[in-house]
């Protein structure tokens, strides 16, 4: 009778362990997320955004001042610097203003078909895997939704406001060492 039980016993928690955890089983588009993120998770998203360098951008004054920007002021978007090109202007958004807006299902599935115009390497970031993309969301959703939207693109046939950067694009004979 014992053997029985300890037999039923087992093939209960073998049914149980096979069962979603509605945690982490929720719809991507429900607006629920996956479970409070662990320490190591959270350092892997800081990670993730140190070597994708997300700050050089989306964080103003990073880069001018050696990336001596206090982190609760991080990803909070460019401010008002622009980045003209053929393409019109274009300004780094507050991530931390956009991305908890989103559940993380919803962030992994807009950051792997984002295709958006420069300078922004959505490529690169197309490529990230779904841990890392995790990562980056949690670490970025623990900063908080500090700050508010950015300044709107400006098409290539309106003067963009100061302070821009102008990209000057070569023809693609000259990048590519062709005359």
């Amino acid at each position: 009778m014992n053997r029985n039980r300890a037999l039923a016993g087992l093939l209960a928690a073998l049914a149980a362990a096979c069962l979603p955890v509605p945690a982490l089983a929720a719809d991507a588009k429900s607006g629920t997320d996956a479970p409070k993120a662990s320490a190591g998770q959270i350092s892997r998203g800081r990670y993730m955004l140190m070597v994708g360098s997300c700050n050089d951008c989306h964080t103003a004054g990073f880069a001018a001042s050696d990336g001596k920007v206090p982190e609760k002021d991080w990803l909070l978007g460019g401010g008002p610097l622009g980045f003209r090109g053929p393409w019109g202007t274009t300004y780094a958004p507050n991530l931390r203003a956009s991305m908890t807006k989103m559940a993380e299902g919803e962030w992994i599935e807009y950051a792997k078909a984002l295709k958006t115009r420069p300078p922004m390497p959505w490529f690169n970031l197309n490529h990230w895997s779904d841990a890392d993309l995790r990562a980056f969301y949690q670490y970025v959703k623990q900063l908080g939704p500090a700050g508010e939207s950015t300044t709107n693109y400006v098409p290539p046939d309106k003067e963009p406001p100061m302070p821009y950067v102008q990209w000057l694009m070569a023809p693609a004979s000259a990048a590519s060492g062709k005359k």
